[in-house]
Order: structure tokens, then C-alpha cells, then sequence
């Protein structure tokens, strides 16, 4: 298996994972948990585990993915009819060196965070970027909400997909946050 992970992983990075947007809130929150709610091959993770060590925080990452992609997602290799994306998420996180920062659940969404709101494991920041069709995308908001801590900050990738968009804009409505757009990326204030 080890022949088919990719020791060079940037041509995966550019899906937003590195945008100004994780700097803001980092150093404004300086949050002890982050909570990400898909995270494909880590990039946004380890680009999170770096800022937070750049500024001395003790910050644990909670990568919530069951690690299978999508159909129409460039190829990952697969063997045995299942893909290697979690193998290759573990040495992309490993390559970073953030594997004291960065824990990995294998489940779906839905099961990883009503695991973490069942342990009484709450977050100060909590990124939505798994799924993004509108029932996907409104399930993991209101589930990622459940497990931000007063005072948190909730946050997800792809405000321009109209499934997150509508998610994203009904969630601020019905509990009264505004939306607030950083690039490709919502913050609900």
C-alpha cells in the first residue's frame, strides 16, 4: 500500500486550506480544540497545527471524516474497492510533523460529532467542510454547533456552493448570526 501514497502532497492544497481566514481566527480565538469537520488529506488541519504552533498554543485538532472522498473528487487510489485516503491523511499529517497536535475520527460526520457532543468534548473553533449538498451541509452545522463552546467560533469552506450557501444562510436566520465572508470561507458573528 505504501507504493501508492504520495510523499508530495501540495497538489492538494489550494482547496481554501490555506487562506487568511485560519490566521484570523486562530490568533484571535487562540482555541484549545479545534473541531474539523472534513478534512480529506489534512492540509487545512497541519495548516492549522502550524499557526497554532507558531504562536506557542497548546491546540488539539479533531479531524471528524470517514475518509472515503467523493466520486468526482480528483482519483484517489483505491485497493480492495476502498480508497487510501485515510493512510495518505496519517503521513501528510505525519510529513507536517503534527501528529501531537492532530487526532483523526473515522466516522461519518453525523456519528464522529454526536460522539464528541456524547464525551462532553466541546470546541473554541469548529470548521464545516465536509459534504456540500444542502442536507449535508445543515446537518453538520447544526451538529458542529453542538459541540462549540460559548463563546466559540463556527465556521466552514465553500460559501459559494449553493448547498452551503442555503445551509449556511437559513442556520444564521433561524439562531440570529450574521454571515460574514472571508474568501471562500462563512463565519457566523
Amino acid at each position: 500500500m505504501a507504493q501508492h501514497l504520495r510523499r508530495d502532497w501540495t497538489i492538494w492544497e489550494g482547496m481554501g486550506s490555506n487562506n487568511g481566514v485560519f490566521y484570523r481566527l486562530i490568533t484571535k480565538v487562540k482555541p484549545k480544540v479545534i473541531i474539523e469537520v472534513g478534512s480529506f488529506l489534512g492540509a487545512s488541519a497541519t495548516h492549522m497545527a502550524m499557526i497554532a504552533r507558531k504562536f506557542n498554543l497548546n491546540t488539539l485538532i479533531i479531524c471528524v471524516d470517514d475518509f472515503r472522498s467523493w466520486p468526482l473528487h480528483p482519483p484517489i487510489k483505491m485497493i480492495n474497492g476502498d480508497t487510501i485516503l485515510l493512510q495518505q491523511f496519517m503521513l501528510n499529517v505525519n510529513t507536517a510533523n503534527a501528529t501531537e497536535n492532530i487526532i483523526f475520527l473515522p466516522f461519518s460526520t453525523t456519528n464522529g460529532l454526536d460522539g464528541l457532543c456524547t464525551w462532553g468534548i466541546y470546541a473554541d473553533l469548529v470548521e464545516i467542510d465536509a459534504a456540500h449538498d444542502f442536507h449535508s451541509a445543515w446537518n453538520d452545522i447544526n451538529n458542529g454547533y453542538k459541540v462549540l463552546r460559548p463563546g466559540g467560533v463556527l465556521f466552514g469552506h465553500d460559501i459559494a456552493i449553493d448547498g452551503v450557501k442555503r445551509a449556511v444562510e437559513r442556520f444564521a436566520k433561524i439562531h440570529g448570526f450574521q454571515v460574514k465572508i472571508d474568501e471562500e470561507h462563512w463565519i457566523l458573528v
